[in-house]
């Protein structure tokens, strides 16, 4: 009688890249390379978001220099959000290509320039040409950022590490009003454009020195351009981006226009106004961050983390509209800031879980471009209701980008898996 003998069991695989080889339960740990990658990213993003959002506190200022109208302000705006927007999904490609430090280092040393020279701006129509010219620069930064995370992070903390690096933008939103307004109050609003943009160059050298370099399985040959081609063709992916589009409309009409209603409208000095701008983002800083977690362990799940949010989000702006006096509406903003940046990760949860490394700058751009389009909408369309009607009116069509976002997150693949099944085989790794 013939006897089989049972194999010994293989050893264990050692822990992905970026995880720890003993997490405790349902905790994610990063190592030594995906924390500082978290750390000189984070800096990044805050000194990307300072320069962005200086010029909405400089914006009164400006419009009285130039002699121009809330319409007009908002084209500045929106000016900035055209090339951002153009920018994405290149940027996703250039980073695929080249690798995603150049293109970081690349994006920063553009923005930084282009931040100075707002600062030198000689008329409205030479305003709108510089902005246009920045938003280009920050344009290519978002999906070489995420891209360099999913290069130095394993799937299953990336989106931890993620929402470390987006609460900068809400952290950004902190800092900007803290650093521009007395700037601005003290030296005009052009010196606030030539501090911000040391803050970019300095930035730059830091992230040029010490960014650890991507894990070697992380960079694979160049397979052409099939994927992306793929990955632009695949519906379920337009879905995240229309979420971010929603996410956009909200996220962008709070702090493209706040500060000039809390001026204009409210009565408040330049220096309150950029204290009560900045502390509805200090809420959002933190939902960002909790929202990462979540997204990790819940796996994505857009119909449990997004909907939701995005539904307290709407409701905080509709009864904000309404609130008589500030602390009122200080509150409202508040949540309303924290529900809506609560979503921002987990849109991007399912995608960056399940599609090739090598495709996530694209992946990264092409979800960033939905929130950047309504970047340029909303701006525009605020100051034109605001003028035309009320900032009451204004404020109250946000409401229709978070109802956008509740709705296609309950229709968007919900998890890996599902999505997984969904897409080609080129997308896969």
């Amino acid at each position: 009688m013939s006897t089989t003998s049972t194999p010994s069991p293989s050893p264990a695989p050692p822990p992905p890249y970026g995880t720890s080889a003993t997490p405790a339960r349902g905790r994610v740990r990063l190592d030594r390379a995906a924390k500082t990658t978290v750390g000189l990213l984070f800096l990044a993003w805050i000194v990307d978001y300072i320069d962005r959002l200086v010029i909405n506190l400089a914006l009164p200022h400006i419009g009285t220099e130039f002699g121009v109208d809330r319409t007009q302000q908002g084209m500045i705006l929106s000016a900035f959000f055209l090339a951002y927007a153009a920018c994405q999904i290149p940027g996703g490609l250039l980073a695929d290509r080249f690798g995603s430090k150049r293109i970081l280092l690349w994006a920063m040393l553009v923005w930084s320039v282009f931040t100075a020279l707002t600062g030198t701006a000689w008329s409205f129509a030479a305003l709108v040409v510089i902005r246009v010219l920045f938003g280009a620069g920050q344009g290519i930064f978002p999906a070489a950022a995420m891209k360099a995370v999913a290069e130095r992070t394993g799937p299953a903390e990336r989106m931890t590490a993620s929402g470390w690096i987006s609460s900068s933008n809400a952290f950004g939103a902190v800092v900007a009003p803290l650093i521009a307004g007395p700037v601005i109050a003290l030296w005009g609003w052009r010196m606030s454009f030539f501090a911000v943009a040391g803050l970019g160059v300095a930035t730059f050298v830091l992230v040029q020195l010490l960014l650890p370099p991507a894990r070697p399985a992380a960079v694979p040959e160049n397979t052409g351009g099939g994927g992306t081609r793929a990955l632009l063709a695949t519906p379920p992916m337009w879905l995240y981006v229309g979420m971010l589009f929603g996410y956009g409309m909200l996220a962008w009409g709070l702090n493209s226009w706040i500060p000039s209603y809390l001026q204009t409208e409210r009565g408040l000095s330049l220096e309150s106004s950029g204290l009560l701008s900045a502390l509805p983002a200090l809420f959002g800083g933190i939902a960002m961050i909790l929202s990462g977690r979540c997204a990790d362990r819940l796996k994505g799940r857009p119909a449990l983390l997004v909907a939701p949010s995005m539904a307290v989000a709407g409701a905080a702006v509709l009864a904000m509209t309404q609130a008589r006096n500030l602390v009122a509406f200080e509150a409202l903003l508040c949540l309303a800031y924290a529900a809506c940046t609560f979503c921002f990760t987990p849109i991007f949860a399912v995608p960056l879980r399940t599609l090739s490394t090598r495709l996530s700058g694209a992946a990264s751009g092409m979800i960033n471009f939905g929130g950047q389009s309504a970047g340029i909408l909303v701006p525009i369309l605020m100051g034109y209701l605001a003028d035309t009607y009320s900032f009451t009116v204004a404020f109250a069509v946000l409401g229709l980008g978070a109802a956008l976002t509740a709705v296609l997150a309950l229709i968007a693949p919900q998890t890996s898996a599902s999505l997984h099944s969904r897409i080609g085989p080129s997308l896969r790794d």
